[in-house]
Protein backbone atom coordinates (compact mmCIF):
# COMPACT_ATOMS: atom_id res chain seq x y z
CA UNK A 1 0.00 0.00 0.00
CA UNK A 2 1.29 2.84 -1.26
CA UNK A 3 1.32 6.21 1.54
CA UNK A 4 0.71 9.88 0.73
CA UNK A 5 2.91 12.26 2.61
CA UNK A 6 0.20 14.06 4.85
CA UNK A 7 -0.06 10.26 6.31
CA UNK A 8 3.32 9.64 6.38
CA UNK A 9 4.07 13.07 8.45
CA UNK A 10 0.70 12.31 10.32
CA UNK A 11 2.02 8.99 11.77
CA UNK A 12 5.36 10.28 11.92
CA UNK A 13 3.79 12.44 14.84
CA UNK A 14 1.78 9.46 16.29
CA UNK A 15 5.26 8.21 16.89
CA UNK A 16 7.23 11.37 17.89
CA UNK A 17 4.08 12.08 20.44
CA UNK A 18 4.44 8.16 21.80
CA UNK A 19 8.21 8.63 21.80
CA UNK A 20 7.98 11.46 23.93
CA UNK A 21 5.83 8.98 26.20
CA UNK A 22 8.06 6.49 26.57
CA UNK A 23 11.15 9.06 27.35
CA UNK A 24 8.25 10.80 29.84
CA UNK A 25 7.23 7.74 31.71
CA UNK A 26 11.14 6.53 31.74
CA UNK A 27 12.00 9.60 33.42
CA UNK A 28 8.88 9.48 35.79
CA UNK A 29 10.38 6.15 37.07
CA UNK A 30 13.42 7.62 37.82
CA UNK A 31 11.89 9.78 39.54
CA UNK A 32 9.54 8.23 42.25
CA UNK A 33 10.84 5.11 44.40
CA UNK A 34 7.04 4.31 44.68
CA UNK A 35 6.47 0.58 43.60
CA UNK A 36 2.85 0.72 42.25
CA UNK A 37 3.51 4.46 40.39
CA UNK A 38 7.05 2.68 38.65
CA UNK A 39 4.79 -0.27 38.12
CA UNK A 40 2.05 2.33 36.19
CA UNK A 41 4.27 3.95 34.58
CA UNK A 42 6.45 0.82 32.75
CA UNK A 43 3.15 -0.80 31.96
CA UNK A 44 2.64 2.88 30.04
CA UNK A 45 5.95 3.27 28.37
CA UNK A 46 5.50 -0.81 27.17
CA UNK A 47 2.04 0.02 25.60
CA UNK A 48 3.59 3.50 23.98
CA UNK A 49 6.59 1.14 22.28
CA UNK A 50 3.74 -0.99 21.35
CA UNK A 51 2.07 1.42 19.25
CA UNK A 52 5.68 3.16 17.97
CA UNK A 53 5.99 -0.67 16.36
CA UNK A 54 2.06 -0.76 14.89
CA UNK A 55 3.07 2.35 13.70
CA UNK A 56 6.41 1.68 12.19
CA UNK A 57 4.92 -1.30 10.64
CA UNK A 58 2.53 0.84 8.53
CA UNK A 59 5.18 3.02 7.47
CA UNK A 60 7.42 0.62 6.67
CA UNK A 61 4.87 -1.56 4.60
CA UNK A 62 3.89 1.84 3.10
CA UNK A 63 8.09 2.15 1.82
CA UNK A 64 8.74 4.69 4.01
CA UNK A 65 11.04 4.74 6.94
CA UNK A 66 9.75 5.86 10.33
CA UNK A 67 11.39 7.87 12.66
CA UNK A 68 13.16 7.77 15.75
CA UNK A 69 13.26 11.28 17.09
CA UNK A 70 10.98 13.37 19.79
CA UNK A 71 9.29 16.54 19.66
CA UNK A 72 11.13 19.67 20.53
CA UNK A 73 7.94 19.83 22.80
CA UNK A 74 8.79 16.54 24.56
CA UNK A 75 12.60 18.02 24.96
CA UNK A 76 11.13 21.09 26.84
CA UNK A 77 8.42 18.85 28.54
CA UNK A 78 11.09 16.45 30.37
CA UNK A 79 13.28 19.70 30.86
CA UNK A 80 10.46 21.34 32.90
CA UNK A 81 9.89 18.14 34.83
CA UNK A 82 13.67 17.70 35.74
CA UNK A 83 13.18 22.05 36.95
CA UNK A 84 9.76 21.25 38.97
CA UNK A 85 11.14 17.74 40.57
CA UNK A 86 13.83 20.18 42.30
CA UNK A 87 11.81 22.48 43.63
CA UNK A 88 9.00 20.45 44.61
CA UNK A 89 10.71 17.23 45.49
CA UNK A 90 9.71 14.13 43.69
CA UNK A 91 6.03 13.75 45.55
CA UNK A 92 3.75 11.67 43.83
CA UNK A 93 0.80 14.63 43.19
CA UNK A 94 4.10 16.54 41.10
CA UNK A 95 5.10 13.51 39.38
CA UNK A 96 1.36 12.71 38.40
CA UNK A 97 0.37 15.95 37.56
CA UNK A 98 3.37 16.30 34.96
CA UNK A 99 2.19 12.77 33.82
CA UNK A 100 -1.40 13.73 33.03
CA UNK A 101 0.44 16.99 31.15
CA UNK A 102 2.11 14.46 28.66
CA UNK A 103 -0.71 12.35 28.38
CA UNK A 104 -2.89 15.17 27.39
CA UNK A 105 -0.51 16.19 24.71
CA UNK A 106 -1.02 12.80 23.87
CA UNK A 107 -4.62 12.90 23.57
CA UNK A 108 -3.82 16.89 21.30
CA UNK A 109 -1.93 14.63 18.68
CA UNK A 110 -4.13 12.00 18.13
CA UNK A 111 -7.35 13.98 18.05
CA UNK A 112 -5.39 16.27 15.56
CA UNK A 113 -4.69 13.08 13.35
CA UNK A 114 -7.87 11.76 13.64
CA UNK A 115 -9.88 14.83 13.57
CA UNK A 116 -7.71 16.18 10.11
CA UNK A 117 -8.96 15.59 6.33
CA UNK A 118 -5.84 13.04 6.25
CA UNK A 119 -7.16 10.72 3.78
CA UNK A 120 -6.22 7.24 5.17
CA UNK A 121 -7.09 3.19 4.79
CA UNK A 122 -10.07 2.20 6.89
CA UNK A 123 -7.71 -0.17 8.90
CA UNK A 124 -5.11 2.38 9.50
CA UNK A 125 -7.89 4.70 11.03
CA UNK A 126 -8.93 2.03 12.80
CA UNK A 127 -5.71 1.25 14.22
CA UNK A 128 -5.06 5.18 15.28
CA UNK A 129 -8.49 5.14 16.73
CA UNK A 130 -7.92 2.39 18.90
CA UNK A 131 -4.57 3.44 19.61
CA UNK A 132 -6.21 7.23 20.91
CA UNK A 133 -8.81 4.99 23.22
CA UNK A 134 -6.47 3.23 24.97
CA UNK A 135 -4.10 6.57 25.56
CA UNK A 136 -7.57 7.86 27.26
CA UNK A 137 -8.09 4.99 29.42
CA UNK A 138 -4.69 5.34 30.48
CA UNK A 139 -4.88 9.84 30.84
CA UNK A 140 -7.80 8.73 32.78
CA UNK A 141 -6.21 6.42 35.28
CA UNK A 142 -2.98 9.28 35.68
CA UNK A 143 -5.94 12.02 35.93
CA UNK A 144 -7.81 9.37 38.83
CA UNK A 145 -4.47 8.55 40.75
CA UNK A 146 -3.53 12.46 40.46
CA UNK A 147 -6.90 13.37 42.16
CA UNK A 148 -6.14 10.62 44.61
CA UNK A 149 -3.54 12.10 46.11
CA UNK A 150 -4.34 15.93 46.09
CA UNK A 151 -7.56 14.02 48.15
CA UNK A 152 -4.94 12.47 50.56
CA UNK A 153 -2.93 16.01 51.51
Amino acid sequence: MQLNEKLIEALNDLIRINNDRVEGYHKAIDQTDDADLKALFQRMKEESITYIDQLNNILQDGGSEPTHNTTIYGKLYRTWMDVKATFSGHDRHSILSACEYGEDATQRTYEDVLGSSISMPYSIRDLVANQRRALKSAHDTVRTYRDLEKVVH
